[in-house]
This record gives C-alpha cells, structure tokens and sequence, in this order.
C-alpha cells in the first residue's frame, strides 16, 4: 500500500499542473494573431510545438524560393545568354544550389542565425545539430527550427546565383565554385547576421541595442545589395567579354526568359510575404505591396521604353517586373499601398536608366545587368524604405524603432537606412575585390579566348543546349 501513495500523489500534481482553459484559450488566440503563449504559468502549454498553418505556409515558401532560382533564375539568365553558353548559366545555377547547401548545413546556419555577437553568430549549430522541429522562439513561436533554417538557406542559394548575370559567357565553372565558398564566409553569412540574426548590429527591429537600427524585411542589403555590387566587381575584374560593344549580343531566347521572369514573380511571394515567417497579417500586407510594386515598376520600364525608343519590349517588362521585385523587397513588409506604388514608379524608372545609361556611359560589361537591377534597384529599395515605412503596416515599427519611425517622409529611420547602405556597399565591394584577385592568382577567372569564342557549354560541360535535326 505505501508503494502507491506516491503515485497517486504524483498523478494529483500532474493535474494541478495542468493549464486552465482560460489559458489554453490564450495559447490558441497567440498561435492564430502570431503571439506569444501564456507566459504567466509554470505549467506545460499544451500548444509546445510548431502551429500547423503557420508552418505549412513556410514550407510553402521555401520552395517558393527555391523556384525562384531552379528554374526561374536559370531560365531568365538562359534566356538573356547567346546560345553557346546556355547551359554554362543552367550549371551555375545548379552549382551554386548545392555547394551552398553543404556550407548552409556545416557551419551556414549556425553562423548566421544563432545569438552571439553582432557581426558573427557562433558554431553550436554546426551541422544543424540541435536544429529540430520545435520553434526558435527568437525568430518565431509558432514556425519549425529545421524549416525556418530551410527557408533561409534558399535566400542563400539564390543570392550567390545572382552574380552570375554579371559575369556570365566568361567565367570558368571552377572559378564560380571557389569565388562562391569564400564569398559566402566573407560576404553573406556576416552581413546576414547583421540584418536578420537576433542580436545582428544592423538588426534594428528585433535588436534594441543595435549599432545600426536600420530595416530590411526581405533581403534589400543582404541579398540584392550584396550581389548586385559584388557582380559589378567581379565583371570589372573579369573583364569584358571577346566582341562586346563590336557585334551584336542579343538575348538567344526571349520565351525562356519570360518564362523565367513569371516563376521569379511567383516564387517571389514566398520570398517577400514568406519573410514574415507566420501566415498573418504582416505576410498579407507584403503579398498585396508586392504585388503593386511589381506590376507598376514593369508597366513604367515598359512604357519608358515605349517613351523614348519607340516600341515596348518584352524585355523591358521582364527587366521591369525584376526590377519592381527588387525595389520593393526591404520594404514590402513595412509600408503601405501607396508606398508601394511609390516605389514600383521608382522601380520602373530608375534601374531602367541604369541599364540604359550608365552602362554605356562607363562602358562596364554587365552582361545581364545585375548591377543595374539588383544592386541600383537593392540602394534604391533601402532607402526608399527608410522614406516609406510606417507603423499601420507594420506595429513591430512601434517597439524598438519608435524613435526611429515617425510615420513621416524624413523620419530619423532614413539616416539609419544611409548608414546600412554604406556598411553593406563598404563589405561587398571590399570583400569581393579580395576574393577575386585570390582566385584569381590560384586558379584563374576567366576562360581561354578559344573556349570563349567556341561557348562555355560543350568546353566546360560537354554538352549543347540545342541539336539542330538531321
């Protein structure tokens, strides 16, 4: 009989300790707006894990964003590519995506996202160790660890593979490979920690002691920034390619590069309104401002060209549709529907004279304009964000930014934004003018004259994109 007095005992206690329904009801409410749980009790929520919608949303989103780069990006970069050199840009991208991958899962993550200093996470989650199915409350309550750090790898992927437009007929396969390793250590995955790691020092809305208290929803300085000046080196360092500005260029195939530029529209709101990391109304707010931004900025680059060259091309509503994804970025989980159109005007107008102008004005070799998208439109979009953001998009402007946003156009926030666009600049041109030269000197850049005039497809990959019948 004495051996069961214990038992019951320990069965009363597991009663006691049970939550109340009042409590319960709060867990509810908090997984449904997004909240935390009940933290008034020392009892076990009986909602510990991840919330099924909220998490089928992500995993949603990531492979969102995965299409974005296979197929989308290959398919707009094949498109914009001559013929010869088609499948060099396909094998870039399928390069990237898995070199990537194995770095994301050794040491990527970790250093990215765990707490640790401002400039640099820590290794504890080296090869995902500890990384589980139960949420990180620092980035979400209600989300998967493993899938918030999948959906986070494909910012990675697709980050790296944007250089490649830059670069593109010219580069040897091995030369992307060792440039993308050191550049994600040097480049990405600090710069990352800074903008979007928990204790980051440019990560002004969840870090109240933030060096920089600056915003970037969706990867305005982490990825179109970074890639977008980092491609403008790289091709200056490269070099330009055999004929250019002597013979003629044009894109091989236009149908594969709209295609391209649909899947990119598509998977871009996986990449934009999956950024909120809940199915909520944040997400919501950043599914219709990019929508609106994307849509003017490939109207206005359309009809600028309509304006000033005559006729409107297929071309420049691709170009434009990018360039709207690009701008809006930062920002898209921050302002409202008319800043968003705001910024698709601005998106429609200046890249489009980027690419025009001062292209040809310094004669640089940017093959598929990556400079004149990604890293004008990347600058424009943190900026314009600084300009536009407001608290009725966004409440979470309100906690360790208020003295920062001020629901007005020259809001202190612009000075901050200034600030991460400078250190961003400074990390990537700096980081990649290093890079390339040690490349450089150990294997080289660039591809013999001979292979270059030939195509990269069948020299570096003993393949060709098309067989002529017969």
């Amino acid at each position: 009989m004495l051996l069961s007095v214990p038992a019951i005992h320990a069965a009363d206690a597991a009663r006691v300790a049970e939550r109340s329904i009042q409590e319960r009801l709060d867990d509810i409410e908090a997984y449904i707006n997004n909240g935390s749980r009940n933290a008034n009790t020392n009892t076990t929520t009986k909602v510990a894990g991840p919330g099924p919608g909220h998490n089928a949303w992500m995993m949603t989103s990531s492979a969102l964003v995965l299409f974005m780069t296979l197929p989308g990006l290959a398919l707009f970069y094949g498109g914009l590519v001559r013929r010869k050199n088609v499948l060099s840009v396909l094998a870039q991208c399928l390069g990237i995506a898995g070199l990537v991958t194995i770095l994301w899962w050794a040491v990527g993550y970790s250093i990215t996202f765990h707490s640790g200093k401002p400039y640099w996470g820590s290794l504890d989650w080296r090869f995902l160790h500890g990384v589980d199915s139960m949420p990180n409350s620092d980035y979400s309550g209600w989300v998967s660890q493993n899938v918030f750090s999948m959906y986070q790898l494909m910012f990675a992927i697709i980050t790296p593979a944007l250089i490649v437009g830059a670069i593109a007929e010219r580069i040897k396969f091995s030369a992307v490979l060792l440039f993308v390793t050191l550049w994600m250590f040097v480049v990405y995955f600090p710069l990352a920690h800074m903008v979007w790691g928990v204790d980051g020092f440019m990560s002004g809305v969840s870090n109240k002691d933030a060096g920089i208290h600056a915003i970037d929803f969706a990867g305005g300085t982490v990825v179109h920034m970074s890639s977008g000046w980092s491609a403008l080196i790289l091709c200056l360092i490269l070099g330009k390619r055999i004929g250019f500005n002597k013979e003629p260029m044009p894109p091989h195939n236009m149908v594969l590069c709209m295609v391209g530029t649909g899947m990119l529209w598509v998977g871009w709101y996986g990449f934009n309104a999956g950024s909120a990391v809940a199915a909520d109304g944040v997400a919501a707010n950043a599914f219709m401002t990019t929508t609106l931004a994307t849509a003017t900025a490939s109207f206005t680059w359309a009809m600028a060209e309509y304006m000033f060259r005559g006729k409107p091309s297929i071309l420049g509503f691709c170009s434009g549709a990018v360039a709207g994804l690009v701008v809006i970025t930062p920002a898209c989980g921050f302002v409202t529907s008319d800043g968003a159109m705001l910024i698709g005007v601005a998106a429609g107008l200046i890249p489009y004279l980027a690419c025009w102008k001062l292209k040809s004005a310094f004669g640089y070799d940017d093959a598929l304009d990556t400079f004149g998208v990604h890293a004008v439109g990347g600058t424009l979009g943190a900026l314009m964000t600084g300009f536009l953001a407001r608290t009725s998009a966004n409440s979470n402007l309100s906690t360790n930014l208020s003295a920062y946003v001020k629901d007005s156009f020259f809001q202190p926030l612009v000075v901050e934004q200034l600030k991460a666009i400078a250190l961003t600049l400074v990390l990537a041109v700096v980081g990649t003018t290093i890079i390339a030269y040690v490349v450089k000197a150990l294997i080289g850049l660039r591809v013999s004259p001979e292979v270059e005039v030939a195509g990269l497809d069948l020299a570096e990959h003993g393949e060709e994109g098309y067989h002529t019948a017969g």
